[in-house]
Protein backbone atom coordinates (compact mmCIF):
# COMPACT_ATOMS: atom_id res chain seq x y z
CA UNK A 1 0.00 0.00 0.00
CA UNK A 2 1.40 3.39 -0.97
CA UNK A 3 1.82 6.08 1.65
CA UNK A 4 -0.17 9.30 1.71
CA UNK A 5 1.08 12.15 -0.44
CA UNK A 6 0.50 15.46 1.29
CA UNK A 7 -0.36 18.14 -1.26
CA UNK A 8 -1.56 21.67 -1.05
CA UNK A 9 -4.80 22.38 -2.88
CA UNK A 10 -2.84 24.25 -5.55
CA UNK A 11 -0.33 21.40 -5.91
CA UNK A 12 -3.15 18.88 -6.27
CA UNK A 13 -4.86 20.99 -8.95
CA UNK A 14 -1.56 21.40 -10.85
CA UNK A 15 -1.03 17.64 -10.88
CA UNK A 16 -4.61 16.99 -12.04
CA UNK A 17 -4.11 19.48 -14.90
CA UNK A 18 -0.76 17.92 -15.86
CA UNK A 19 -2.29 14.44 -15.84
CA UNK A 20 -5.16 15.62 -18.04
CA UNK A 21 -2.68 17.22 -20.48
CA UNK A 22 -0.59 14.05 -20.65
CA UNK A 23 -3.61 11.83 -21.26
CA UNK A 24 -5.50 14.06 -23.70
CA UNK A 25 -2.87 16.09 -25.56
CA UNK A 26 0.52 14.40 -25.27
CA UNK A 27 -0.74 10.86 -25.92
CA UNK A 28 -2.35 12.04 -29.18
CA UNK A 29 0.80 13.90 -30.24
CA UNK A 30 2.95 10.82 -29.70
CA UNK A 31 0.41 8.57 -31.44
CA UNK A 32 0.61 10.88 -34.46
CA UNK A 33 4.42 10.76 -34.41
CA UNK A 34 4.31 6.95 -34.28
CA UNK A 35 1.86 6.84 -37.18
CA UNK A 36 4.05 9.11 -39.30
CA UNK A 37 7.18 7.12 -38.45
CA UNK A 38 5.47 3.83 -39.34
CA UNK A 39 4.46 5.27 -42.70
CA UNK A 40 8.15 5.75 -43.53
CA UNK A 41 8.58 2.01 -43.83
CA UNK A 42 11.29 -0.16 -42.21
CA UNK A 43 10.97 0.23 -38.45
CA UNK A 44 14.21 -1.60 -37.63
CA UNK A 45 16.36 1.40 -38.60
CA UNK A 46 13.84 4.18 -38.05
CA UNK A 47 15.25 6.67 -35.52
CA UNK A 48 12.04 8.73 -35.49
CA UNK A 49 10.02 5.66 -34.59
CA UNK A 50 12.45 4.75 -31.77
CA UNK A 51 12.35 8.31 -30.42
CA UNK A 52 8.55 8.36 -30.49
CA UNK A 53 8.40 4.99 -28.69
CA UNK A 54 10.78 6.34 -26.02
CA UNK A 55 8.63 9.47 -25.64
CA UNK A 56 5.51 7.31 -25.38
CA UNK A 57 7.13 5.21 -22.65
CA UNK A 58 8.12 8.35 -20.69
CA UNK A 59 4.61 9.80 -20.93
CA UNK A 60 3.05 6.54 -19.73
CA UNK A 61 5.50 6.45 -16.79
CA UNK A 62 4.59 10.04 -15.88
CA UNK A 63 0.88 9.21 -16.10
CA UNK A 64 1.30 6.18 -13.83
CA UNK A 65 3.33 8.21 -11.31
CA UNK A 66 0.78 11.05 -11.25
CA UNK A 67 -2.12 8.63 -10.92
CA UNK A 68 -0.36 7.00 -7.95
CA UNK A 69 0.26 10.39 -6.29
CA UNK A 70 -3.30 11.56 -6.85
CA UNK A 71 -4.79 8.26 -5.68
CA UNK A 72 -2.93 8.65 -2.38
CA UNK A 73 -3.19 12.43 -2.11
CA UNK A 74 -4.21 14.00 1.10
CA UNK A 75 -5.02 17.66 0.54
CA UNK A 76 -3.68 19.82 3.30
CA UNK A 77 -6.31 21.99 4.91
CA UNK A 78 -5.12 23.05 8.29
CA UNK A 79 -7.99 25.39 9.23
CA UNK A 80 -7.53 24.77 12.94
CA UNK A 81 -4.19 26.60 12.88
CA UNK A 82 -5.21 29.58 10.75
CA UNK A 83 -4.29 31.80 13.65
CA UNK A 84 -2.22 34.70 12.50
CA UNK A 85 1.54 34.20 12.72
CA UNK A 86 1.36 30.42 13.34
CA UNK A 87 3.35 28.27 10.89
CA UNK A 88 1.19 25.67 9.15
CA UNK A 89 1.14 23.92 5.79
CA UNK A 90 1.20 26.43 2.90
CA UNK A 91 2.59 29.18 5.15
CA UNK A 92 5.18 31.51 3.67
CA UNK A 93 7.72 31.82 6.47
CA UNK A 94 10.63 34.23 6.74
CA UNK A 95 13.32 33.03 9.11
CA UNK A 96 16.48 34.76 10.26
CA UNK A 97 19.60 32.58 10.09
CA UNK A 98 21.31 33.65 13.31
CA UNK A 99 24.81 32.41 12.36
CA UNK A 100 24.90 34.04 8.91
CA UNK A 101 22.72 37.04 9.91
CA UNK A 102 20.42 36.75 6.91
CA UNK A 103 16.71 36.33 6.26
CA UNK A 104 15.40 33.48 4.10
CA UNK A 105 11.79 32.94 3.02
CA UNK A 106 10.33 29.46 2.56
CA UNK A 107 6.93 28.06 1.64
CA UNK A 108 5.96 24.97 3.63
CA UNK A 109 4.51 22.24 1.38
CA UNK A 110 4.05 18.47 1.23
CA UNK A 111 7.04 16.30 0.32
CA UNK A 112 5.97 15.69 -3.29
CA UNK A 113 5.77 19.47 -3.88
CA UNK A 114 9.13 20.34 -2.29
CA UNK A 115 11.39 22.33 -4.62
CA UNK A 116 14.57 23.70 -3.05
CA UNK A 117 15.30 25.90 -6.08
CA UNK A 118 12.05 27.78 -5.40
CA UNK A 119 12.39 27.71 -1.59
CA UNK A 120 9.51 25.25 -1.16
CA UNK A 121 10.40 22.98 1.74
CA UNK A 122 8.68 19.84 2.89
CA UNK A 123 6.86 19.48 6.17
CA UNK A 124 9.02 16.36 6.56
CA UNK A 125 12.33 18.23 6.22
CA UNK A 126 14.15 19.02 9.46
CA UNK A 127 13.44 22.76 9.18
CA UNK A 128 9.86 22.28 7.97
CA UNK A 129 9.08 19.87 10.77
CA UNK A 130 10.69 22.16 13.37
CA UNK A 131 8.71 25.21 12.19
CA UNK A 132 5.22 23.62 12.14
CA UNK A 133 3.05 25.11 14.88
CA UNK A 134 5.60 27.77 15.84
CA UNK A 135 4.88 31.48 15.69
CA UNK A 136 6.64 34.77 15.01
CA UNK A 137 9.40 35.31 17.54
CA UNK A 138 10.01 31.59 18.17
CA UNK A 139 13.46 30.12 17.62
CA UNK A 140 13.94 26.68 16.07
CA UNK A 141 17.11 24.61 16.09
CA UNK A 142 17.89 21.83 13.65
CA UNK A 143 20.75 19.38 13.42
CA UNK A 144 22.74 19.51 10.19
CA UNK A 145 25.93 17.74 9.11
CA UNK A 146 27.85 20.95 9.89
CA UNK A 147 26.28 21.17 13.37
CA UNK A 148 23.29 22.85 14.93
CA UNK A 149 21.61 25.67 12.97
CA UNK A 150 19.39 28.19 14.71
CA UNK A 151 16.64 30.18 13.00
CA UNK A 152 14.30 32.83 14.40
CA UNK A 153 10.85 33.07 12.80
CA UNK A 154 10.40 36.71 11.82
CA UNK A 155 7.33 36.64 9.59
CA UNK A 156 4.49 34.21 8.77
CA UNK A 157 2.02 34.72 5.95
CA UNK A 158 -0.91 32.30 5.83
Amino acid sequence: MAENQFLTKKGYEERVALLENLKVVRRKEVAQKLKEAREQGDLSENAEYDAAKDEQREIEEQIAELEEILANAQIIQDDADKKKNVVRMESVVTVHDIEFDEDITYTLVGSSEADSLNNKISNESPLGEAMLGKKVGDTVKIEAPAGEIEYKIVKVKN
